[in-house]
């Protein structure tokens, strides 16, 4: 078995002036509504790649008024087929049309269900898997029965056998230790970036104290433990609030069961979301797993230290004790407790907001793009 971390030092005679012609599957592109965390690394990772000379093209699904074909970020998209047929368009193309343009590199973003690119892409092309996180809860908050049962105990490892000789990206050590536990023979780990600058210094924070939760309104992200943890802090703290920052098809029932002081803001701009995070005293981040919980980082960014689950990814995005709080998962009690600790200890909550901010600062796009194409390079 070979686990590898990134870091590593390259040979000398790599060719610096190597390009490389790169065909990437991925369920989902970032001109996409329903654009994730997975697919903000995606972009931020082909655009520079596109930029440093490579040739990039994405296969992807359409959606609503999608183009079939377009250029975004000097990277060519191309579009086949919805949130599922996806992934048979895309065997189907690279038949017809992809194995015929000369790639030298594919590869294959797994977002739960696989492409199985080892089966047919046969023309000599290195196979990259991009594994952000296993969905593993994911099975049994977003998917009904049977389906849930059956995806949690038998489809997802199926599935990934066919990539054990393969080798992998992930972006956090918790993904990695999933992923060689399986049989992964080779897997490379590439962190996040940021797509803004960090503030220079702490800025102005709301008057009163502030939670924030900022993400998608789905079981699996759990905000309805948000909503019920500040059911308890605000006994504590009267005059706290929680900013519900994000869309969703569970916002309605968050709404029915939200108390006083609960505001849902939706789907806001960057600048919109950001400007509301930085005046927060805190970001709780409740899911039943991560990749490595982007939002954290960029709240530590804007000044704001998390209390979170102590689950995989997250565990990787926060330094428990300095750049925040991480607490037993699914304790809503313990949660409340932890985020009373910190709204009301200036001390404590002064010095993990320092700290967050310290430490988002080493977080750079241009930096993991450069760390992915040494694996290109490497494998």
């Amino acid at each position: 078995m070979c686990v590898i971390e990134l870091g590593f030092v390259f040979r000398e005679n790599v060719r610096k002036v190597e390009r490389f012609k790169v065909l990437v599957f991925n369920w989902r592109c970032w001109v996409n509504p329903e654009i994730g965390g997975a697919e903000v690394f995606t972009r931020e990772v082909l655009k520079r790649w596109a930029e440093a000379g490579h040739d990039v093209t994405l296969f992807t699904s359409k959606f609503k008024g999608s183009r079939d074909e377009e250029v975004v970020d000097k990277v060519r998209i191309v579009r086949e087929g919805g949130k599922y047929s996806v992934y048979w368009k895309a065997k189907k193309l690279y038949n017809r049309r992809f194995s015929r343009e000369g790639y030298d590199v594919v590869i294959d973003e797994i977002n739960t269900m696989p492409f199985l690119t080892p089966k047919f892409v046969k023309n000599g092309e290195k196979i990259i898997a991009l594994i952000h996180q296993l969905a593993r809860e994911y099975w049994l908050y977003e998917t009904r029965f049977p389906i849930n049962y059956l995806g949690y105990y038998f489809l997802e490892e199926r599935w990934l056998n066919n990539y054990k000789k393969t080798a992998t990206v992930t972006v956090s050590e918790s993904t990695r230790k999933d992923l060689v536990d399986l049989g992964f023979e080779t897997v490379f780990v590439v962190g996040e970036g940021l797509n803004f600058m960090p503030l220079k210094k702490l800025g102005e924070k709301e008057k009163y104290p502030v939670i924030v939760f900022a993400g998608r309104l789905k079981k699996a992200k759990r905000p309805d433990h948000a909503v019920e943890a500040f059911k308890i802090v605000k006994g504590k703290i009267p005059e706290a609030e929680l900013w519900m920052i994000g869309d969703g098809y569970f916002k309605k029932k968050l709404m029915e069961n939200a108390c006083e002081g609960v505001r849902f803001f939706g789907a806001v701009s960057n600048k919109a979301r950001r400007n509301l995070i930085k005046k927060a005293w805190v970001l709780v981040n409740p899911s039943v797993r991560e990749g490595f919980g982007l939002n954290v980082i960029e709240a530590n960014a804007l000044g704001v230290p998390c209390v979170a689950y102590d689950v995989a990814g997250l565990r990787n995005a926060i330094i428990d004790g300095e750049t925040g709080l991480l607490v037993k998962s699914s304790d809503v009690g313990v949660l409340a407790e932890a985020i009373i600790h910190v709204l009301t200890n200036d001390a404590l909550r002064v010095r993990l907001s320092e700290k967050a901010l310290e430490y988002s600062r080493s977080f750079s796009w241009d930096e993991v793009a450069d760390e992915f194409m040494k694996v290109v390079r490497a494998v």
